[in-house]
């Protein structure tokens, strides 16, 4: 899965060593689960689902890199575990950020009459 902050290429001509991954016009947009409900990719809903998943996962990476750190000491570098731990820090700020301006604008639109 490609986390909601991370580059892609989608051409070959794109600097980078990373897969190239299909663009979003080239990939199917919606498909039916198992269940018989329509599954559509690109909601709001799924957009911030991942983006969830993506600020948790820097957060267990963080704490698992510490843990690593305590237990054995010489099997980590410190400048890891500080590069860990600036990112989920930055990934729970932004994604604070984007709530409390989501719920703002929620209050904007139900209280505008």
């Amino acid at each position: 899965m490609i986390g909601s902050f991370d580059f892609v290429r989608t051409h070959s001509a794109h600097i980078g060593s990373s897969e190239i991954v299909p663009s979003p016009s080239e990939k199917i947009s919606s498909n039916e689960s198992a269940s018989g409900k329509k599954n559509v990719s690109g909601t709001f809903e799924n957009y911030l689902l991942n983006a969830v998943e993506y600020v948790n996962g820097k957060q267990m990476a963080s704490a698992e890199n510490v843990e690593k750190m305590i237990t054995d000491p010489e099997s980590i570098d410190i400048h890891d575990v500080t590069i860990a731990m600036a990112e989920a820090s930055m990934s729970l700020s932004l994604a604070q950020t984007v709530i409390d301006r989501l719920v703002g604008a929620w209050n904007e639109i139900t209280t505008t009459r």
